[in-house]
């Protein structure tokens, strides 16, 4: 393969499409900071990756300092769960502003005014996109294309192994195999005690919700 082949094949990989997007999106916030009088650090890198705290707490963005980096960057990582542009872009923005601010300012009062000047909103441990700043990712996206990428998710489907049972009453959830299900039927509710339903069309009736 001659290098002109190469260079081309390299270009259109689906890998490098998705990160060429995300290096437009950092670009055009850097803009974006820069124009309410912030100054976004030169070493970040952005990448999709589960972020360290998304099983404990459901994290979808992440920024790591650049103490953490053996060449000092800061790393931001975007949850692959997500697959909306507008919500990634958003999403990025935050991490951004943990970069801008210095991730040592948790989301506190530097973190809120350099948030609420690029036109982020609500509570600042989970932002979302102000009317202005969603009108403006609007124009953006009209200009580099949507989010080249499907999601993924961890959260398995619920199969024939384990078996979702719930109480009426008070919404306990308990997970069973079918085996036990069909041996000894659904347990008890600890709180409620009386028996929690299923709706496996495989089991008796009285062992499903209504």
């Amino acid at each position: 393969m001659t290098e002109a082949a190469f260079q081309h094949r390299a270009r259109i990989t689906p890998s490098l499409a998705r990160q060429q997007w995300l290096e437009l999106v950092v670009e055009a916030l850097r803009t974006r900071f820069a124009d309410v009088s912030y100054t976004v650090p030169q070493k970040i890198r952005v990448s999709i990756g589960w972020p360290k705290r998304a099983a404990s707490c459901g994290a979808i963005g992440e920024c790591w300092s650049t103490e953490a980096s053996s060449d000092r960057h800061a790393e931001l990582f975007i949850s692959p769960e997500l697959t909306d542009g507008a919500r990634i872009l958003h999403v990025l923005a935050h991490e951004m502003v943990h970069a801008t601010v210095g991730t040592g300012a948790g989301h506190g009062k530097p973190f809120k005014q350099c948030a609420l000047r690029i036109g982020l909103v609500g509570p600042m441990r989970s932002t979302g996109a102000g009317p202005e700043f969603a009108e403006w990712g609007e124009r953006l996206f009209k200009r580099i294309g949507p989010y080249p990428a499907g999601f993924l998710t961890d959260t398995p489907k619920q199969g024939t192994r384990m078996l979702k049972c719930e109480c009426p009453t008070c919404g306990y959830v308990a997970r069973v195999s079918h085996k036990w299900l069909v041996l000894s039927g659904p347990p008890i509710c600890p709180s409620d005690k009386i028996q929690l339903v299923t709706n496996d069309p495989r089991l008796p009736r009285v062992a499903r919700a209504a």
